[in-house]
């Protein structure tokens, strides 16, 4: 049984999976799947009364911080009962790549060199970690939701804003990872 846990699983059985929380969560309550909202709903509960934005009944959408919850607790406990400790596998074509931005070590999720305290210090420290974090913070709430949201939820119910979303997502994307990041990497 753990081995199955700590293994990744075939998309053909996770994809069903996702899949289903969009009839499961709308059978169950009328409910709409995503993460980003979150936020908005804690900015609720403690801003309520100093912004209006905020002023609304968070409290209805309280299951979906139970959710964020039980995510977060699942990870912590994945992380203790199912410790990493082998190096993350890179092709050896982009091991050769990231040797010239000064990226060597694969034995973290995320690189040492790019994501740490010390590399905050740098300038392309402070473009990936702050200003990536507020871009990525602010999009998703200028967009109406995240990459769940729209993509899981918005597209099962056909609607437009969600795929326009979707789209925009995956074109940035492209070009964050083929054109900027690449640049940012130099730095």
């Amino acid at each position: 049984m753990l081995e199955v846990l700590s293994e990744p699983w075939p998309w053909y059985v996770s994809g069903p999976l996702i899949g289903l929380t969009v009839p499961l969560l709308l059978l169950l309550g009328n409910k709409s799947f995503g993460i980003s909202s979150s936020f908005s709903h804690i900015c609720a509960a403690v801003l309520r009364p100093a912004i209006p934005f905020f002023r609304y009944d968070w409290k209805k959408e309280a299951w979906n911080l139970w959710f964020v919850g039980g995510l977060v607790l699942g990870g912590v406990i994945a992380a203790n009962v199912f410790p990493f400790s082998q190096d993350i596998e890179v092709s050896n074509s982009l091991k050769a790549e990231l040797v010239n931005y000064g990226v060597t070590r694969y034995d973290t999720l995320l690189p040492t060199e790019l994501f740490s305290f010390e590399g905050l210090g740098t300038l392309r420290g402070f473009l990936l970690i702050v200003v990536g974090g507020f871009l990525v913070g602010f999009g998703t709430r200028y967009a109406g939701g995240c990459t769940s949201g729209h993509a899981i939820m918005g597209l099962s119910n056909l609607q437009l804003p969600s795929l326009v979303a979707t789209v925009s997502f995956m074109a940035g994307g492209f070009l964050m990872a083929n054109a900027i990041l690449p640049f940012i990497l130099t730095l």
